[in-house]
C-alpha cells in the first residue's frame, strides 16, 4: 500500500492576532509550518511517503514552497494553492495526486496541530494498512457537555447533558482510503466553497456516505492552535520537550 500526506497550511493568523498566514507564526524558533511538516514526516516515516501535498493561502504559495523545500525532509514535496474553506483546500490537494495513481492511501493532517507526536502518526497509519478505510486519532472528552437550544438575549436554554462516556474529541492525521476520500468529497462538493456548510474534518464527509470511521488513541500534544492562548500552550508544552 503507498501512502501520501496532505498538509492543510492555508488558513488565516485572524484568530490569533498576526498579520501573517497561521502556518508562518513562529514556534519555538521555527514556523508552525515547519513543526508540522516535520512531525507528520516523521511520524509516518519519510521512506514510506510517496509525496506530501501542502496547502497554501495562494498568494504565499512561493515562499510555502522555498520553507519546505529547506526543511530537506526527504520526499516529494508540491504546494498548492488553498480555496475558500478547509474542505475545499483538502479537495485541491486531492487534485495534486493526479500525477501520482499509485498512491492508495492518504493522511490529512493540519498544520495547526504541530505538536502531533510520531506514535500518534504511525497509529494511524497502522490502522489503514490494517484494513481500515478511514481512521481518525481523538481524546476523551472530560468536561461535562450540555446541548442548548435557542438562546434569550445573553442567555440559552439547557436541553440536556449529553453522556461524556462515548464521546471523543477528534484530532489529525486522519486517515483514509484514497477512493474513499474521494467518492466523499465528490459527493459533498457542492458544500466546499461556503465555511456555513463546508465540512470541518474529512471523516464527516466519510460519515455522509454512511461509511465507518474507526478511532484511535490521540494525544493532548496534538492540541490545535487557533488563539493565542493556544500559542502559550503550545511553547509551554513545547520547552517541557525540549528540558
Amino acid at each position: 500500500m503507498t501512502l501520501a500526506a496532505v498538509l492543510v497550511a492555508a488558513g488565516s493568523g485572524t484568530r490569533l492576532g498576526r498579520p501573517m498566514p497561521k502556518a508562518l507564526v513562529p514556534l519555538g524558533g521555527e514556523t508552525i509550518l515547519a513543526r508540522a511538516a516535520r512531525a507528520l514526516v516523521c511520524g509516518c516515516d519519510a521512506r514510506e511517503l510517496s509525496v506530501l501535498v501542502v496547502t497554501a493561502p495562494p498568494e504565499h504559495v512561493a515562499p510555502f514552497t522555498d520553507l519546505v523545500e529547506a526543511l530537506h525532509l526527504g520526499v516529494p514535496t508540491v504546494v498548492v494553492a488553498g480555496r475558500a474553506t478547509r474542505q475545499g483546500s483538502v479537495a485541491a490537494a486531492l487534485e495534486a495526486l493526479e500525477p501520482f495513481p499509485a498512491v492508495d492511501l492518504v493522511l490529512v493532517h493540519d498544520a495547526a496541530r504541530p505538536g502531533v507526536p510520531p506514535e500518534v502518526v504511525d497509529r494511524v497509519v497502522r490502522a489503514l494498512r490494517a484494513g481500515h478505510g478511514a481512521v481518525v486519532p481523538a481524546v476523551a472528552v472530560v468536561d461535562t457537555v450540555k446541548r442548548v437550544g435557542a438562546g434569550d438575549g445573553d442567555a440559552e436554554p439547557v436541553l440536556e447533558t449529553v453522556p461524556r462516556l462515548s464521546l471523543r474529541a477528534v484530532q489529525t492525521p486522519q486517515g483514509f482510503d484514497r477512493a474513499l476520500l474521494e467518492r466523499a468529497h465528490a459527493a459533498a462538493a457542492r458544500h466546499a466553497h461556503d465555511e456555513a456548510v463546508a465540512a470541518s474534518d474529512d471523516a464527516g464527509l466519510v460519515e455522509m456516505l454512511d461509511e465507518q470511521v474507526w478511532v484511535v488513541a490521540g494525544d493532548e500534544r496534538s492540541a490545535k492552535i487557533t488563539t493565542p492562548r493556544d500559542l502559550t500552550v503550545a511553547e509551554l508544552l513545547l520547552g517541557r520537550e525540549d528540558r
